[in-house]
């Protein structure tokens, strides 16, 4: 269950995605093709809302810490044992440094290769894990194309990267 980024780099890099539920890298692939700039602004200004209301309640009466962390936890836990996650690919092509002539990308699956451009690879999005579960029949990943457009279609049995 191990896939590799080989070829025309620098260094042969071994992925696997079976540790990477234990990444801080991934990502809700549910929410991750969704506009970026509206979750950022959104984000923002609940963050701000929630600033302001914690220090209002501090002038008002004085520092309360509530006993919160083991429902955090547990929240945590949840997500992780029911989440669809991805982990983007730009790090490990990243740390495998493709030569300066490197052009290409070939996926190579089960039933045939897919060949991208470098810069589309730098975008691909690995899922690994779907509702809490790993990607044994179909996997070890799904690639996801970066603007989402095979995402009801996305290339599964993948075996290995190979960088032209």
């Amino acid at each position: 269950m191990v896939i590799v980024i080989k070829g025309n780099v620098k260094f042969t890099i071994t992925l696997d995605p079976s540790v990477w539920i234990f990444d801080d890298r991934k990502v809700d692939v549910h929410t991750y093709f969704t506009n970026n700039d509206e979750v950022t602004q959104q984000k923002e200004t609940d963050d701000i809302q929630k600033i302001s209301a914690y220090w209002d309640r501090e002038i008002q009466e004085g520092a309360v810490s509530p006993p919160t962390l083991q429902t955090e936890k547990q929240f945590e836990k949840e997500k992780i044992l029911t989440g669809t996650f991805g982990m983007p690919f730009a790090p490990f092509l990243r740390n495998a440094e493709p030569n300066d002539d490197a052009a290409r990308v070939v996926i190579v699956t089960e039933h045939g290769d897919t060949t991208i451009s470098i810069a589309e690879a730098y975008e691909l999005l690995l899922c690994f894990s779907k509702d809490g579960k790993p990607l044994k029949e179909d996997g070890p990943v799904h690639i996801y194309f970066g603007d989402g457009s095979n995402r009801d279609n996305p290339i599964t049995h993948v075996r290995a990267f190979i960088v032209e």
